[in-house]
């Protein structure tokens, strides 16, 4: 059974930072290319930055340069190391697989607040 645990969100003010974890378990995770994505009230749920079992990393206009996903392959890890944050980030963080590979399932996610 696939289990995908979301954690490390939290309130934080504008210009601040947070690292986000997820751990995968219940499939052969170097196998898969992940993504973290997020949804915020009343919007549909994005994908915001995905990375290859190699390492190739690719982002959404909205957190390049802000955000860096990383991932390993031995933990069975993937993080998301947030700078920069902005009111507009607020959402529930979600990790989940990309693509055709993406699970049917979902974490409960952890919530990332962004407000003064």
């Amino acid at each position: 059974q696939v289990q995908l645990v979301e954690s490390g969100g939290g309130l934080v003010q504008p210009g601040g930072s947070l690292r986000l974890s997820c751990a995968v378990s219940g499939m052969i995770f170097n196998l898969y290319t992940m993504g973290w994505y997020r949804q915020a009230p009343g919007k549909q749920r994005e994908l915001v930055a995905g990375i290859q079992s190699g390492g190739t990393t690719n982002y959404a206009d909205s957190v390049k340069g802000r955000f860096t996903i990383s991932r390993d392959n031995v933990k069975n890890m993937v993080y998301l190391q947030m700078n920069s944050l902005k009111p507009e980030d607020t959402a529930v963080y979600y990790c989940n697989a990309v693509g055709y590979q993406k699970l049917s399932s979902w974490g409960q996610g952890t919530q990332v607040t962004v407000s003064s």
